[in-house]
């Protein structure tokens, strides 16, 4: 009876500490998702702010994994900076805040995460063999030195197996972490990887929002007149005008020393011609003058009663109907970029309201051509970015077009054509390999039909003296003909009469000096090709040049191999036939017309001062059946003679 008793309680006992057991795990996973819910939330309240998720993180990490302290360090490069404490000891705390950016010495923990890109537990740094060693070049284990750590536990933080940062939490006695808190730890890594990830992307939103809407203040400005400067300032020059209750207006634009016109309200076009040609560079007398060289805001309500103006000027202002005037300087960052004047056929004075109206339009024309200005820039790099994506395909369709027609460079000088041809604006093309003083025609592209068949039919170019080909091969150099058509030496040529070429670029094709070929672009108007596009075509020829190099060396490498695997085919016979003459020369005729790449070929032998086919290669029987039926000739004998005397020549 008491043996059952106590095996009941024993049974109770174990199932009560199952019991605590599961309920301790039960406390830790709703522990460890009760921090993932607060990193999470810290995530999605603080948008973009990546601090508070850090300290959220590591003061999680830290606490559930019962460690002492922690940090975070994002890296950047071979180096770390530190961008997050959590209970750190003091002097640690200000050494780091001091020293944010270090490079850990290989050996430490941190350290070999940084080479591994693996988590990195070490139960005791002070057991570890030179681990507090000095290397030059890196920082040594301050935590251990400062912060009196003996366990050690790193884990990275991985994006597509990039490393971004780590996280580290320490204990201050020999404790190493579980292999559950190990993989808390590496979860919460995870959660910053994202929280990381959200912010570029946010950031990048932001970033894309903000360029959007300075678009929309841009369109905003120029109402329906989009990026058109001129419809702006003429709108701004007749708004100005009617809202004053003017006469007429002038805008100009600062371009150096002068201030060209660059629009007018009011004027007849022969008034507009005149105004255009009077006073484009600054006079003290005049209110464009005062207003560019005083760069403020100039009202004349008389010109006639103005003593600064000079009376011939007043005289002419007052011949063209102008009595009063005001003028406000276009400035932008300091610097004057224009003036806006705003003149009436009457004498009279201009209200405040209208001066800060017309100053308000000032500045409306500021905006405008600032914003022209940006857009201009971003266009001319986009178009810049485009072309060069562009280029960059097309060289990447050319390597790809080599390395998959090894040996073969017809489609390589058809691609090569082909893109430089497209991408240049020009109409067709044409690729050629110097032979013999001229100009071998190997790819055309484009070309119109009756000079594609001229080609076709005469692929050879001879040099005709002070043509594009002569000049590239007397100079060595890229041959640019703005309107060949003009050019006497061309004027009968076949790429102007057949081809209507006009505009035409000829590049050579050059390796260590020696000219091999050249590309040849044409223009069917006069339009001259750009330094980039020159740039271009002189890159994709000498893409040409490694090609032919390649199939050159290729080919080299392929006949070499052939002489070699013939070679050993020989001595291979030889070795089975040691007394096996015919085999021999059967495979010695049979192996240099092949490698030779003739149709026959034969082997005689001098037997008694005469001499006899002993074998051949590629003849018909019929010419073989005639040659031993000629007369004075003797088949039997000459075979049995063979025969008789193997080793004889």
């Amino acid at each position: 009876m008491r043996t059952r008793i106590g095996r009941g309680r024993n049974a109770f006992i174990e199932l009560e500490e199952q019991l605590q057991a599961r309920t301790r795990e039960l406390a830790e996973a709703r522990e460890q998702q009760t921090a993932t819910s607060e990193v999470l939330q810290v995530i999605s309240s603080s948008p973009g702010e990546l601090e508070p998720v850090f300290q959220t993180i590591l003061a999680n990490a830290t606490r559930i994994c019962e460690a002492k302290f922690g940090a975070m360090y994002l890296s950047e490069g071979s180096a770390f900076r530190a961008v997050a404490m959590h209970n750190v000891p003091p002097a640690f705390a200000e050494f780091r805040r001091h020293n944010p950016v270090f490079r850990p010495n290989p050996r430490i923990a941190l350290g070999r995460l940084a080479t591994t890109k693996q988590t990195i537990q070490i139960a005791d740094v002070e057991a570890e063999p030179g681990y507090f060693d000095p290397l030059p070049g890196f920082s040594s284990s301050q935590m251990g030195m400062l912060a009196g750590a003996r366990t050690i536990l790193t884990v990275p933080m991985l994006k597509e197996s990039e490393l971004i940062a780590a996280i580290a939490i320490y204990r201050q006695e020999v404790e190493p972490f579980t292999d559950k808190q190990i993989g808390l730890v590496t979860n919460f890594a995870s959660q910053a990887v994202i929280a990381i990830e959200n912010t570029r992307l946010l950031n990048e939103l932001r970033e894309s929002l903000q360029q959007q809407t300075a678009t929309a203040d841009v369109l905003k400005v120029i109402s329906r007149s989009t990026f058109d400067l001129q419809a702006v300032l003429d709108t701004l020059a007749e708004s100005a005008v009617r809202l004053c209750s003017a006469d007429r207006s002038v805008i100009r634009r600062r371009v150096g020393d002068t201030c060209p016109v660059a629009a007018t309200y009011g004027f007849s076009p022969e008034q507009r011609v005149e105004r255009e040609q009077y006073l484009k560079t600054p006079d003290a007398g005049s209110i464009f003058g005062r207003t560019v060289i005083e760069g403020r805001t100039v009202h004349v309500p008389d010109i006639l009663a103005d003593s600064r103006y000079k009376p011939s000027e007043a005289a002419y202002a007052a011949s063209i109907g102008v009595r009063a005037g005001l003028g406000v300087p276009l400035m932008r960052e300091g610097n004057l970029v224009g003036v806006l004047t705003v003149l009436c056929n009457e004498p009279r004075a201009f209200t405040q309201k209208q001066i800060e109206l017309v100053e308000t339009f000032a500045d409306q024309a500021v905006i405008a051509i600032e914003n022209v200005r940006l857009f201009d820039e971003v266009q001319a790099r986009t178009t810049d970015l485009s072309e060069s994506l562009e280029q960059q395909t097309a060289t990447s369709e050319v390597l790809r077009v080599i390395s998959s027609s090894p040996g073969d460079l017809h489609p390589v000088f058809d691609s090569i054509l082909a893109n430089a041809t497209r991408i240049c604006g020009a109409k067709f093309g044409n690729l050629h390999l110097y032979r013999d003083g001229g100009f071998l025609t190997v790819a055309q592209y484009g070309a119109p039909p009756a000079y594609a068949e001229l080609r076709r039919r005469e692929p050879m170019s001879h040099l005709n003296p002070g043509s594009s080909l002569d000049r590239l091969a007397r100079t060595k150099q890229v041959v640019h003909i703005e309107d060949i058509a003009a050019d006497p030496a061309h004027h009968q040529h076949a790429i102007v009469a057949l081809g209507g070429a006009r505009t035409v670029l000829s590049v050579p094709m050059m390796k260590e000096g020696e000219l091999i070929g050249a590309i040849g672009i044409y223009r069917q108007e006069v339009r001259p090709f750009t330094d980039k596009q020159i740039e271009l075509v002189t890159n994709f020829a000498a893409q040409a040049v490694i090609a032919i190099e390649n199939t050159r060396l290729l080919n080299e490498l392929r006949e070499s191999l052939q002489q070699q695997t013939a070679t050993a085919d020989v001595l291979k016979v030889i070795s089975r036939s040691t007394f096996d003459l015919k085999s021999v020369l059967q495979t010695l005729v049979e192996s240099a017309a092949r490698l030779c790449e003739a149709d026959q070929a034969t082997i005689t032998r001098q037997i008694g001062g005469k001499f006899f086919r002993a074998e051949t290669y590629g003849f018909s029987p019929d010419f073989m059946d005639f040659v031993f039926r000629r007369p004075g000739r003797d088949r039997d004998r000459e075979r049995a003679a063979v025969r008789r005397n193997p080793g004889q020549e």
